[in-house]
């Protein structure tokens, strides 16, 4: 549990720095992981989550305020996105559980948003300044890179949990495959026993002339 708290202080600092994380961690059977991020007052933020691989690819998530208010609570949610304000400073609580599961390991992918991107220019945006043709380029560009990212992101994590679900049923198609050989198999020496018990019944019935 040591690990995991320095994990979640460690995660919280890079949030602050950056107001943005992607993570994918492992979340076993029978278990429930929270993360904590500290938000400001009139903070707008965003957090998407998709389960990648395990079971039916479900997990439970709840987001709580500071207050103990709770903010979002689904479960058995493949994926879902939520988005808040922050009505007071303080530190946010999301967590996943897999409670519910007896065998199942999952593996989790959440991305969490906190505020506004910083514009490119500093002191400068497209609402209350004149931008440049270069600037206005930049933005364009930058806005557009942005999309293609996050939607690499949501393919590649599909891609993912595709790549997985096909290692399954191949291995599934292989044991099946061993065990209908092996009953063919059997079947076949069953038979040729039974073909030669009875071709020795008949040698111990023809009669010995002397």
């Amino acid at each position: 549990m040591g690990h995991l708290y320095i994990f979640v202080v460690l995660l919280a600092s890079s949030l602050s720095i950056i107001n943005a994380v992607e993570l994918t961690f492992e979340l076993p059977d029978n278990e429930k992981q929270c993360f904590f991020e500290s938000i400001e007052k009139g903070t707008k933020s965003t957090i998407e989550f998709q389960v990648i691989t395990g079971g039916h690819y479900d997990v439970d998530m709840e987001l709580t305020a500071p207050s103990g208010q709770i903010l979002y609570k689904d479960v058995k949610k493949q994926y879902d996105s939520f988005t808040w304000t922050a009505d007071l400073t303080g530190i946010f609580k999301f967590c996943f559980s897999n409670e519910f599961s007896t065998f199942s390991h999952k593996v989790v992918y959440f991305d969490l948003e906190v505020g506004d991107e910083k514009p490119l220019v500093e002191g400068m945006t497209s609402h209350d300044t004149a931008m440049t043709l270069m600037e206005s380029g930049s933005e364009n560009i930058h806005n557009g890179l942005s999309f293609i990212f996050k939607q690499q992101m949501y393919f590649r994590n599909r891609e993912s949990a595709g790549r997985v679900f096909a290692e399954s049923l191949n291995k599934g198609v292989m044991y099946w495959s061993l065990a209908a050989s092996c009953l063919i198999l059997i079947l076949g020496v069953g038979q040729v026993m039974v073909l030669r018990s009875f071709f020795s019944d008949k040698k111990s019935t023809v009669p010995v002339h002397s």
